[in-house]
């Protein structure tokens, strides 16, 4: 998975954006906003946006986003206000993973309905923030498969990254499950006649559902170190 970081002016910011030309023959199962669901793709866009995020139409920001990318067909789009150029990586015998991670409100995927969550309390920054610093959320997160899975496997493996990115965190020192707004792609290589027959299994002990969820913890729980430090850098 070669990766372009590509930068642009927006808001008042320079902000990343990462792009896999992955090229036609290529099907996603994907949470994103753009290009969501199962079906083909030939690019993954993840586009970092400002902190004070405010436009009401993300999925026509994401078109734009990929047409100045020259990016077009079908294909995924992410938005993140965490740092796009601090993506972290992870690979596993050709699994390769993407991972931007931000952890400014990480929470539980279940908790009692309107109520704060108490074990999210020592999370935060006392305090107010440095000046003009901000501290993004969102875990965003790409997979790339050498092989092709068939349709229930790509539903597994999106429950194996997601269990993989929840043991990272945990791992890495946040109780939580990851935030409200995490998305995921996963991408493997639509079946050809004649060609490797589909994969039935992702789940962590098959194969290639393993090495899906090595390569996502590994680039996750990076990531949430590297966010610790940064922002343990803006505390001083």
């Amino acid at each position: 998975m070669r990766l372009e970081l590509r930068w642009r002016e927006e808001d008042g910011a320079r902000l990343a954006s990462s792009v896999w030309r992955a090229g036609p023959g290529l099907r996603t199962i994907s949470s994103a906003m753009l290009g969501g669901g199962i079906g083909a793709a030939s690019w993954v866009l993840n586009a970092q946006v400002a902190g004070a995020y405010a436009r009401t139409d993300p999925v026509a920001h994401l078109r734009e986003l990929a047409a100045s990318h020259g990016l077009d067909g079908p294909g995924v789009g992410m938005l993140t206000a965490a740092s796009v150029a601090r993506t972290a990586r992870g690979s596993d015998e050709g699994v390769a993973v993407s991972a931007t991670v931000g952890l400014r409100v990480p929470t539980w995927a279940s908790s009692p309905a309107g109520a704060p969550d108490p074990e999210l309390v020592p999370l935060q920054v006392d305090g107010p923030p440095p000046p003009r610093v901000h501290r993004p959320g969102t875990v965003n997160i790409v997979v790339s498969l050498p092989v092709p899975l068939e349709d229930a496997a790509l539903v597994n493996a999106v429950m194996t990254a997601t269990e993989a990115k929840t043991q990272a965190l945990l791992e890495a020192g946040y109780p939580c499950t990851g935030t409200a707004s995490d998305a995921i792609c996963v991408a493997a290589p639509a079946p050809v006649p004649g060609g490797t027959e589909p994969d039935p299994f992702a789940g962590p002990r098959s194969v290639w559902g393993a090495r899906i969820a090595r390569a996502v913890h590994a680039a996750v729980y990076a990531g949430a170190v590297d966010y610790t430090e940064w922002i343990d850098g803006t505390r001083r």
